[in-house]
Order: C-alpha cells, then structure tokens, then sequence
C-alpha cells in the first residue's frame, strides 16, 4: 500500500468522526459543591463532571427575591471562572434551597403570583450575574404542606421566563432542574409530575438517607441500591417513578458521598434491622466517605469494611458503633444501574467528602468502560487530524519501519495471540468432563448480563443468574478480563472441578471459551450461601439447630472427600461461610476451587510463594512461612464450626473490654465453663444427639496453634458423630494475645493477626 493510499484511507476514516462530533454528550456526570463545605473550589477536579451545582442561594421572606449570603458571595462569583479552568466544557448550576429551613417561605411564595414572578426574575438575574448556566431548586418535598398545584404552576412560568430571557438577550437558555425526594408520591399527595416533565430538563433523585440514625432506632442500608420489597431502596424508588409515567431519560439518579453511624444495643447484633439507640460518634450520624476511612484506619483495630452485594452498600463495625456507606464498588454498581434502566446520568453529595477523588473517578471509569460507543461522540475533531499527520509520518519513515521494527512488532503479537489460544486450549482439554456452553446461550440465559440477573462480584469478576432454554436454572461465573489473578483461579477451578464428584460439592455443569470468555457455568443455589443466614438477626431463625447439623455434617463430609477419598488430596484454601451454597433443602455445597491445590496421595505438606487465602480463616503457619497441607482446611473449618454455633463474625471483638477476637472469645468461655454464653440464643440441642458445647470443644481443637494439634477430618467426624469418643483437651488457639495464667510473665505476645470476615488476601511473599 503506497504513501497516497493510506493517506486517502486515513481521510476516509476521519470523516465519520468529525461527523459524531457535532453531537452533544447525553450523560450527566453532576456534582454538588456546598458554599459550607472544608473543599475550595480551586481543588474541585472538575475534569470528572459535567455539572457542578453551587448550593445554596436562598429566599428572602419578605421580597421572595433570590439572594446569597454576603458572606459566600465572592465564592459564588468566582465558582464558574474557576471550575472551568480544569474543564472548559463543564457547565455550572445555582442550586436554590426551597425545603427544611425557607419551607413556609417557599409555600408562601408559590402560593402568589406577584411573589412567584419577583422570585422567578430575581433567580435568574442572580444566575446570569454569577456566570451560572442554570437554576436547580432543592428540597421541596410533595406533602401538605405545599400546594403541588401551585409548584407546577410555578415551573410553568418559570420555564416561560427562562424561555424569553434567552430570546431577549440572545444568549442560551439556562437549565431548569429541581433535585427531589426519592418517591414521587408522599402521604398521598403526588409532585406535579406532567409540569415537571413539561417544564425542567432534568430531576435529580435523592436515592439515600432512606434510615437516619436520629429518626429509626434500628439499623438500616441508607442508599440501598437493593433489597425486600419492604424496605426502602433505590430500584423500588425509581421503578415507582417509571411505573407513573415519568420519562427515564429525565431522571438523573442522586449518589450519597457519606453513610450513617448507630450505636448498637447489642454489639453481636449488628445485621441490618439491629437494635439501635441512636447516633455516638457525630451529631446526627452522618460521616461522610473521607472521614469514614480515617476512622476505619485509625479505630477499625485492623478490621475492614465489608461489601455487600445484596444492598450494595458498605457494612463496618467497631465494638458498639455500626457504620454504612457507599464505597467504590458500590458507586460502579450504581452507575451501570442508572445505565441500564436508561437514566440521564448520575449526581454526587457532596464533593467535599469524596477522599483522593476515589468515588468521583469510579463514577466516570464505569462511565467509560459500560459505554464505550459515547467515545465516539466526545471525541474532538482535532484527533481526525492527528490521525492524518500519523498518515503522513508513517509514509515517510515506512521503509524504517519495516526494516528495523516492524517484523519483530509482528512477531510479537504472534506470540501474544498463540498464548492466549494456547492458554484456552489447555483450559478446554482439562475440561473435557464439562460440558461447552456457546456465548450466544449464556448471553441470552443471562439477559444479556443484565444488573437484574447479578448475583455478585468477586476479584475474578462477576456472577450471574440465567436460565437455559430447557429451564434448568444457572450461576454463571464470568472472568473479568482485567484479572490476571482471576485467569489462574479460572484454569485451577476448571482442572480441578472436572474431576470431583460429590454430593457436598457445588456442581459445575460447564464451561465457555468462546470469543476469548472465560465462564464457569454452576448448577444455581437458590438459597444463597450459609454467611446469608447465620449472621442476620432475622434469618438466622430459618437455621434451627437441626439444620445447621445437617450443615455441618454436610461441610464435614465434603472435605474427607477431598481429602481422602478423591484421586488427589485436596486442599480448598478459601473455605469460609461465603463460599458454602445451600441448596433447595439447605444441603451445603463447597463452592469457589480458585485457590485451591491438589497433592498426591504421598505429599504432606507444600510451600508457597503467593499468600491467598481470606482473613480469619488462615492458619498461622501459612502466613508466617507459607507452608500448607490438609490442616490448613481442618483450621478454617474450626472458625466456620464456630461461627455456625454462635452466629458470630470474626470481624468482631468480645469479652467485656471487647478485646478478643472470635478464637479468644470461645476459649476463655468454654475453659471457665460458660460456653452457653457464646452460642446462638436461638439454637436449641437438648432433642439433638449433636450437642453444642462438644462442637464447640471439637472447633477449638481444630482451630490449635501447631498443626500437628489439630484433628484429620476423619477424627473430626468421628468426635462428632460418637458421644461417647474421646476427645483432647484444646490449648489456647492461634494468634491469642492473652497469655494463658501459668505461661511465663516474661513470654512475649504473639503478634495479633486481625480478622475480617471475606475480606480476600494475596501476598507476594509470605512474612
């Protein structure tokens, strides 16, 4: 191909982007900035919005007129000039307050003509005045106290207003929003919702602070994205907006930047619904995401946040303080959710409480990577013209670079592709137990991966519900293909799971390969997982002792399979509640063979280079030397054991100073004798020949400082099927800090190894 060609091939390429380019974006990306707030606007990283709304002008009681405090005037002035310095294009709203303090003057306003007309002139004076390009009102909230006959006679002539000025003056029209309660209805009374479709360009739904700690006394998911129909969250909310009619492309979904903190009555109970008394730490509750982490940090006492893909939200708990909150996972989740039920875009408060811009840039990399063809649209005609100079250049130096580099750039993307084939093939010859599944069938079983269908995400990517053509219900295990860690817990998982058959064992029916996708296609659990009941204060009463026997046996049994009845010993490394499925009749099924490790009949014990594992499950010869074998399972299924009998999390701490950990805490209670004490109230074992307090001795044997101390699965079972079997009496477990009282003044502390329940860890080199 010669110099003119590719030229020529080059400006037929260009022309279709000049041509997308005349399009405006059609996705709000908004921001809110109060004039109260610790954030100057010279830090405001503006380049991640569209919209910035500067909060709050106010009305005066008397005049109605729109006004701003003198004291926040010239911050006011200086907002759209210095905003836009870092984002030319980014266009900026006065955010008026007509609800909570100016309510009764707002409702008085609305009510008058005269008033409305001094209050609709003097907005948008105010507006042009300071360089803003539109108006948001916020806070009116559909109820008795305002007229919403009045309110949508006031966006009428508010419109009409905004409509003349603009034709007078010749300039653009400036944007009428209003940001507004999460419902569209209120006691029965409704928002004028034919003038706001009619008249604003936009409404920014308020989709939290649905539980306030100064209000419920009882914890709650603030900015639920999911959950039962009977509490509040944000799919219910904007379903109730579709369902009355209002237009999804005049919606734009509001997203909280801080969560809540409760004080819990009971520090053991603290799922969602948990008895509460109200705020501790601020005023009201509130903290927003900056403030969240530094706690966390510096009092979390090494414990972590936990995601929770069922409401998506964050769950934290520090001794009796219980915290909510929105982190990065869940900003994305909301994202793709205002993507998918075709919404205008998202809106954050406030921008002062994001940390590191962590949240903000979440918001905009989901924007890019879920809609990729809006490149298209932003793409500036200037990047046409670089392509034709790149034309120009690649002619010139064309003889160089297929002399010096162009064969071995060739060569190397050769390679990169036979890798990748090469790594698919091994995948499907060691699947050749499962079946093949076509992307097309999972697309279609799946919805075509719809937000609807998600079950979860975890570091390989995300987990999906489908149903094949004959009906057969599935979880479809997708590898995201940014995980290099998730492709070697996909080819182990595969290897591995094409040879085990059992009946404690989560089924996988197949994989897909297909168009470069890695999918693990599972027989679907329809009752989750056995962490969805035992640390939930209300569906824990589903798992009366009974069934948390047959659970236990159930665990019991898988792991003698692997590790002595199947072709290989196995050891699963990631055993934790999470990662036990329950099936229609609540039989466990071990589930996630990602991490898991197969020695031959021979081998006892290996070593790694690479710590995984989950917190509070690893025993401490693993994280100090890296060394594993059959005993590493034996240890996370102690802590599992454990917490089955108690409901309790590892993430927690107990005793009366709240100073031991879940270990600890079973032992210094089982060794003074008031073991009933750290059992689950609602669990009753006098009908049961399974007794409580010997599994509790049996957890605690397993869960021993030295391996050689803790018992083989077959002894396991043994104990806890015979009562009358022997059985050890346990010494202090591991990674205890409190000495045992004929232990030497002088020992020195074991180094505490904090737990955080399903928090996932990878280490590079084991300490």
């Amino acid at each position: 191909m010669d110099c003119k060609t590719i030229t020529l091939f080059l400006l037929l390429l260009s022309l279709p982007l000049n041509l997308q380019c005349t399009e405006s974006p059609k996705w709000i990306r908004g921001g809110y900035w109060d004039s109260h707030s610790e954030l100057p606007i010279s830090e405001i990283n503006s380049a991640l919005f569209t919209h910035l709304m500067c909060a709050f002008a106010t009305i005066n009681s008397t005049t109605f007129n729109i006004f701003i405090n003198s004291t926040y005037e010239q911050s006011f002035s200086n907002f759209t000039s210095t905003v836009k310095r870092k984002n030319p294009s980014v266009v900026t709203i006065l955010s008026i307050r007509g609800g909570k303090q100016v309510s009764e003057t707002f409702s008085s306003m609305i009510n008058q003509s005269a008033y409305r007309k001094s209050f609709i002139k003097s907005s948008i004076e105010i507006a042009r005045l300071h360089g803003f390009q539109g108006l948001d009102l916020s806070g009116v909230l559909p109820g008795q106290s305002t007229n919403m006959t009045n309110l949508g006679t006031l966006f009428d002539e508010w419109r009409n207003e905004i409509t003349s000025e603009a034709r007078n003056s010749g300039m653009s029209q400036l944007l009428l929003v209003m940001t507004s309660h999460h419902l569209p209805e209120l006691e029965s009374v409704s928002y004028p919702l034919d003038s706001m479709q009619r008249n604003l360009d936009w409404i920014h739904i308020l989709a939290y602070d649905y539980y306030l700690p100064t209000r419920d006394k009882f914890t709650g998911a603030h900015a639920a994205l999911y959950g039962p129909s009977t509490r509040l969250n944000t799919n219910n909310s904007i379903t109730q907006w579709l369902n009355r009619g209002f237009q999804a492309n005049k919606l734009v979904l509001g997203l909280p930047y801080h969560g809540y903190e409760w004080k819990l009555v009971n520090p053991n109970a603290n799922g969602i619904g948990a008895p509460a008394s109200g705020p501790g730490i601020t005023l009201d509750g509130s903290m927003g995401y900056k403030f969240i982490k530094a706690y966390i940090r510096d009092y979390g006492f090494g414990a972590a946040s936990v995601y929770n893909d069922t409401y998506v939200v964050n769950f934290f708990t520090s001794g009796n303080n219980w915290i909510n909150f929105d982190s990065v996972d869940a900003i994305r989740t909301k994202v793709l959710f205002a993507k998918q039920k075709g919404l205008l875009g998202y809106k954050v408060f406030q921008l002062a409480n994001d940390d590191k811009w962590e949240l903000s840039s979440a918001a905009g990399d989901e924007d890019l990577k879920k809609n990729k063809p809006r490149l298209l649209v932003i793409i500036p005609v200037t990047l046409a013209t670089a392509i034709l100079l790149l034309g120009i250049i690649v002619c010139f130096l064309q003889r160089i670079v297929f002399k010096k580099g162009g064969f071995p750039g060739i060569a190397r993307k050769s390679v990169s592709k036979l890798r990748k084939r090469t790594a698919t093939e091994n995948i499907d010859r060691n699947a050749n137990n499962l079946q093949v599944f076509r992307f097309t069938t999972i697309k279609v079983a799946t919805n075509d991966f719809s937000i609807e269908n998600k079950l979860g995400e975890g570091g390989y990517g995300p987990v999906y519900k489908g149903r094949l053509p004959k009906g057969q219900e599935i979880a479809v295990k997708r590898l995201s293909r940014t995980s290099h860690q998730g492709l070697e817990e996909f080819e182990n998982e595969v290897k591995l799971t094409a040879r085990l058959q059992h009946v404690n064992l989560a089924p996988v029916l197949g994989i897909c390969t297909d168009r470069e996708e890695k999918m693990l296609i599972y027989e679907y659990m329809p009752n989750k997982s056995l962490d969805f009941y035992i640390f939930d204060m209300h569906k824990r009463y589903l798992l009366d002792w009974t069934k948390r026997v047959r659970i236990i046996e159930g665990i019991t049994q898988g792991l003698l399979y692997l590790q002595e009845y199947s072709n290989f010993t196995i050891v699963h490394r990631d055993l934790k509640a999470s990662n036990i499925l329950l099936d229609n009749e609540m039989n466990p099924k071990i589930s996630d063979f990602g991490m898991a490790r197969a020695f031959k009949k021979d081998e006892c014990e290996a070593n790694t280079g690479r710590i995984v594992g989950t917190y509070g499950y690893v025993p401490p010869e693993y994280v100090g030397k890296g060394k594993y074998s059959m005993k590493y399972d034996v240890y996370s299924y102690g802590v599992l054991l454990l917490q089955i009998i108690s409901g309790k999390r590892t993430s927690c701490y107990y005793g009366s100073y709240e100073n031991l950990n879940l270990l600890e805490y079973a032992y210094e209670l089982w060794k003074h004798g008031e073991g009933m004490e750290f059992f689950d109230s609602t669990l009753d074992d006098s009908s049961s020949p399974w007794k409580l307090i010997r599994c509790m001795k049996v957890a605690l044997l397993c869960v021993q400082e030295n391996p050689a101390d803790r018992p083989t699965m077959l002894e396991i079972l043994t104990m806890l099927r015979n009562e009358t079997a022997a059985i050890k009496t346990p010494k202090k477990p591991a990674f205890s800090i409190k000495k045992e009282e004929d232990e030497e003044s002088d020992c020195i502390l074991q180094v505490k190894i904090c737990s955080v329940n399903d928090a996932s860890i990878t280490q590079l080199v084991p300490r």
